[in-house]
């Protein structure tokens, strides 16, 4: 069951150390918390989680008990520290432990005691009996010279209280505490409050803050009490002991001063193994149902409750008892959770499905639905009137310990685990109901599918997203008829054509409204291909970031069915694979390689796609880490006659020897066309192996990119042979490589030379000089293949451009597009400039972005003017141009008449400014047919100027975006 939520033993008054409380032993009140889920469940649970029982440990010298008591309970919860003035500061567990020693200790002086700790975690782990377990131990103090007081206050029994004075809220089990007020506190030094449930506390959005209140005897709502004390009005010295679930714990941190916060994260994974060793009694089996469940990630994580745990054993345990497969029971979490859920009303062979359960399941599914969309996980007498429901509804699955009586909260219900509510508020969707069939919409607060579906409900509320993973679960044809044959009741198949649509945004398919990680997990819980090909049908483009094994997982089950799909982009973080394929004995390295072995057979699942899918043209991988295994499984994918590949982005992947694999794997690939390398790990053995690939015979790269290459140099004959062998290759970017003058003196020598075929070559940011302009103007001579050229981002001055437009001034050059972005150009360089476009020169793209160049301005405008230009774009983004040089841009565009495209943007015209240009062009009907410029396009002003503008001159394009990506806009020649 759920150990966060059941509890049948009251904790609620204070007790000094002669009081009834000091007789309970620990083992009777954990073992209250655990009733239900069977005597070795209790035995286990009770002999895992003994905290430290203060009683023993003060003042009996037994400190080395205390350690190890502490250790042992560390090595079930892993805690997460945090605390301190406006920034967190995370402890690791050695760290760590000696704080919350100190917080169980109740003689722990008040000034190094932390006043507030917070315990979250998922549903299920057990902070609610760790909480309760610290009450029991705060209240064992022997020491008669103090007075330990403890308070438990459930959220949820809060719900259904009506205003009362602060007195009356403590005093539930203490009645005296009215009469004695706050006095009777204040001599107990040490005080514990405990709040448990935070996050299933209803409240007003603002009620917690708002009218906070001092007084005890003053009447108050009760999130007005509840936020005085938070806020630490009242009892400003106690201690406050909190239990949430990770989605509240923003806002309850905004009501909290610098407190400690603990996650608890649940049973280890070997604290998981030893429990399936002690509920089958044959070792083999529980070995098997732990592997089962292991091999289903999402499954394994949510056995960090211990209550999924008994869940998976329950379910397994019988299905093998039957000689039955349990295999495929753990292949998703629906089909474990249907699976359980059936095997409790499971009817005997040849028998019908009883016809008495129909009601109670469709009433629990109101309930369950009702819950989730209100977030609510108990249920009272009230809720039930509300619904519809009668007790005696519930009493099938009360017996069968689907559903339980809250032991904190009389006449209240809850669920085993808050995973078999959202089953449950799934099958609300899927069973037929009287309302479906009179064409009425869901009961009172349920939302129907479509906003089931909405994003922007799921971030509201988090677990609708799981109500839809199980809905898609479910609408499985096998488990539609599992439902149908266990309850006899009907289940509607038109679910799937109402999953696959998306009402609210325009009947598009849900795949391009949901993140694609939702997607895919929603698709492996269906395991129905069919579905999948319906839904990934429009997918063309996929960007997977791999986080886990469950990831791998779903990704790997449905590219499979993703026939249409032409690209995928690949990250994956570091750890998902074991990084040193080296040799250890360690039992550490032992279990971490037998994960990792598990993840590489779903790695190689999910890389098959490359193999089989012949419409994928495009890998990218970014960002990630890969091993020398998973980068030998991808590469031998690649490899293979049926990869289809065209175009490969490889940038910043580990390890370094991962560059040299893709090399090998790209050797003699035909149908490889672009390749891009890019990251700072480029070694000597990597461009030997490329070189090799250039020469290949087989080679047909058209575009090769390498990026902040450090070696190409010191390998420049290496080079310089691939690229005269390799007649294909046409672009080559060197973006960001260490070249330098020198390698640009080596690189013109091969563009000299009558077997190079490059046609457009970047240079940006290579680091270069005005001493290599020479050598590459003489090289834009000789060479009459080269049409692009790109040299922003390197320090070229005046006197670089000067060499430059010598070499262009040839006839014989037929450079048509030259990038000079960045290139700290000046007015004298647009004069040299302005006189190489008045000679009839080859050059039509011309971009001298982000130079200094608006008093140079003049003499490009006097270049437009003249006949013999032959610019089509002119690039002037953020040129320091003002409204001041907007009269000359008005004149040349009114006597140009090639110009095309003009980008003023990131340049500051002014609205008289952009009124000048207006006119010039509403005169002059051009061939200009894209102005970018920086503008307000909020102002009125403004607005009629664009509007008059387009009237005017309709087949012009006016483009007022803020910036340019610093690439894409001046070397698009390149892809």
């Amino acid at each position: 069951m759920d150990a966060d939520k059941h509890s049948t033993v009251d904790r609620t008054a204070p007790h000094t150390k002669e009081s009834s409380i000091s007789n309970v032993r620990s083992a009777e009140f954990e073992k209250a918390d655990l009733d239900g889920l069977g005597e070795p469940f209790d035995s286990w649970w009770l002999a895992r989680h003994r905290v430290l029982d203060v009683r023993n440990a003060i003042g009996t010298g037994e400190e080395e008990r205390d350690r190890n008591t502490m250790e042992k309970f560390y090595s079930i919860w892993k805690n997460t520290f945090c605390y301190g003035d406006g920034d967190d500061f995370h402890y690791k567990i050695t760290q760590g432990s000696q704080k919350f020693t100190s917080f169980l200790n109740p003689q722990t002086p008040a000034q190094l005691r932390p006043l507030t700790v917070v315990l979250y975690g998922p549903a299920g782990v057990g902070k609610t009996t760790l909480a309760k377990k610290v009450m029991l131990d705060w209240t064992q103090d022997n020491l008669p010279e103090t007075l330990s007081a403890a308070f438990y206050l459930s959220c949820k029994e809060l719900n259904h209280k009506g205003a009362c004075t602060f007195a009356e809220l403590m005093s539930k089990n203490w009645p005296d505490l009215q009469e004695a007020g706050p006095e009777s506190l204040t001599q107990a030094h040490k005080v514990l409050i405990v709040i448990d449930g935070f996050d299933e506390l209803r409240v007003p959005s603002g009620s917690l803050i708002h009218d906070i209140c001092g007084d005890w005897k003053k009447r108050k709502p009760v999130p007005v009490l509840l936020g005085s004390l938070l806020k630490r009005k009242m009892l400003p010295k106690a201690t406050l002991l909190i239990t949430t679930r990770p989605g509240a714990l923003r806002e309850l941190r905004l009501l909290l001063e610098q407190p400690l916060l603990m996650e608890i994260e649940g049973l280890l994974e070997l604290d998981r193994r030893e429990y399936f060793l002690k509920q089958f009694q044959d070792e083999d089996q529980a070995l098997r149902a732990f592997d089962l469940m292991k091999s289903n990630p999402a499954l394994f994580h949510m056995g960090s409750a211990p209550a999924v745990c008994w869940v998976v054993c329950t379910c397994l345990k019988l299905q093998m008892e039957k000689g039955e497969d349990p295999g495929p029971t753990c292949q998703t979490t629906t089909s474990l959770f249907l699976r359980f859920l059936c095997s409790q009303f499971t009817a005997g062979p040849g028998s019908c499905p009883s016809q008495h359960l129909v009601a109670p399941v469709k009433a629990l599914c109101v309930l369950a639905a009702e819950g989730v969309w209100t977030q609510t996980s108990v249920f009272d007498g009230e809720d039930l009137g509300r619904l519809g429901v009668e007790e005696c509804d519930l009493r099938p699955f009360l017996d069968k310990n689907v559903l339980q009586k809250d032991g904190d909260c009389g006449g209240c219900y809850s669920f085993i685990h808050l995973s078999v509510q959202q089953l449950l508020a799934a099958m609300f969707y899927l069973l037929e109901s009287e309302e479906e069939e009179d064409g009425e919409s869901p009961r009172g607060g349920i939302g129907d599918v479509q906003k089931l579906l909405s994003r922007e409900e799921r971030l509201k509320n988090p677990s609708l997203t799981h109500v839809v993973y199980f809905l898609f679960g479910l609408s499985n044809k096998e488990r539609a008829r599992e439902l149908e044959t266990t309850f006899g009741c009907r289940v509607s198949m038109g679910i799937k054509q109402e999953l696959l649509k998306s009402k609210s945004s325009g009947n598009k398919p849900f795949s391009s409204v949901m993140a694609m990680k939702e997607v895919l997990y929603c698709l492996y819980e269906s395991q129905d291909e069919q579905l999948i090909e319906e839904a990934m049908v429009h997918v063309k483009d996929m960007s997977l970031h791999l986080k886990n094994k469950m990831d791998i997982m779903y990704s790997s089950f449905c590219l499979k069915h993703c026939q249409n799909l032409q690209k995928i982009s690949l990250q994956v973080e570091k750890g998902l694979f074991l990084e040193n394929d080296t040799a250890s004995e360690s039992d550490t390295w032992v279990q971490r390689s037998q994960s990792d072995y598990h993840t590489l057979c779903l790695w190689t699942d999910l890389c098959s796609v490359f193999s089989s899918n012949k419409n994928l043209k495009f890998l990218d991988v970014g960002q990630s880490f890969l091993s020398h295994s998973s980068m030998r499984i991808l590469c031998e994918q690649i490899t293979r006659v049926t990869c289809h590949l065209q175009k490969v982005v490889i940038k910043n992947v580990s390890p370094a020897e991962a560059y040299q694999d893709f090399c090998l794997a790209f050797t003699g690939k035909k149908t490889l066309t672009h390749l891009t390398l890019e990251g700072s790990v480029h070694s000597e053995k990597m461009l030997l192996l490329l070189c090799e690939t250039l020469k290949h015979l087989r080679c047909n790269l058209h575009y090769l990119r390498l990026g902040s290459c450090s070696d190409i140099t010191q390998q420049w004959d290496n080079f310089s042979l691939a690229l005269e062998t390799n007649q294909s290759l046409k672009c080559l970017d060197l973006m960001a490589s260490e070249l330098l003058d020198e390698g640009v003196k080596l690189l013109c020598t091969t563009l000299r030379h009558p077997k190079c075929f490059l046609q457009r070559l970047s240079m940006e940011n290579c680091h270069l000089t005005e001493a290599c302009c020479k050598e590459l103007s003489s090289a834009l001579i000789v060479t009459q293949r080269l049409t692009h050229l790109c040299l922003a981002k390197n320090n070229l001055g005046d006197g670089g451009v000067k060499l430059l437009c010598e070499g262009l001034s040839y006839p014989e050059c037929q450079l048509q597009t030259l990038v000079l972005c960045h290139c700290n150009i000046t007015r004298h360089g647009c004069k040299y400039i302005s006189k190489l476009l008045q000679r009839d020169s080859s050059l039509t793209h011309l971009d001298l972005g982000f130079n200094l160049i608006a008093t140079g301005l003049w003499f490009l405008c006097e270049a437009l003017k003249k006949p013999n230009c032959n610019l089509i774009y002119l690039g002037l983004c953020g040129c320091s141009i003002t409204s001041f040089c907007c009269q000359d841009l008005a004149s040349a565009l009114t006597s140009n008449w090639r110009l095309e495209t003009l980008d003023l943007g990131e340049n500051i015209l002014g609205k008289s400014g952009i009124a000048v240009l207006f006119e010039a062009l509403k005169q002059n009907n051009g061939p200009l047919k894209t102005l970018r410029l920086k503008m307000d396009e909020s102002s009125v002003e403004i607005q009629k100027l664009l509007k008059e503008m387009k009237d005017n001159n309709p087949k012009l394009t006016i483009d007022c975006k803020d910036s340019r990506t610093s690439r894409s806009s001046y070397c698009d020649f390149l892809s």
